[in-house]
């Protein structure tokens, strides 16, 4: 078992940035994957952005490339996504989710195993 918290979510202005923090608690958190998603309104729910149990590797949705970063503290059992030069259709409920039962990182929303709550995010124009 694994739960998962989110914070960070607000109403920030077109070109702001926010950050995303996700505690994890439960299993050894180092030795699963991390990915961010998120769902807009009457929109499926998508991923955002994935990162293996090191840290090491990385992976991107294309709309967030070069604007977001995820990274992770093993120490601290928490993965964060910073977000900058938001947009307002970056808009949406973030959810983080842990992978737990496979040996490889994927952006594939049906192969992660537990979800946190989600947090709001806003951006204005």
């Amino acid at each position: 078992q694994v739960q998962l918290v989110e914070s960070g979510g607000g109403l920030v202005q077109a070109g702001g940035s926010l950050r995303l923090s996700c505690a994890a608690s439960g299993r050894t958190f180092s030795s699963y994957a991390m990915g961010w998603f998120r769902q807009a309104p009457g929109k499926e729910r998508e991923f955002v952005a994935a990162i293996n149990w090191s840290g090491g590797s990385t992976y991107y949705a294309d709309s967030v490339k070069g604007r977001f970063t995820i990274s992770r503290d093993n120490a601290k059992n928490t993965v964060y996504l910073q977000m900058n030069s938001l947009k307002p259709e970056d808009t949406a409920v973030y959810y983080c989710a842990a992978e737990v039962h496979l040996v490889v990182t994927t952006i594939n929303i049906y192969e992660y195993d537990y979800w946190g709550q989600g947090t709001q995010v806003t951006v204005s124009s």
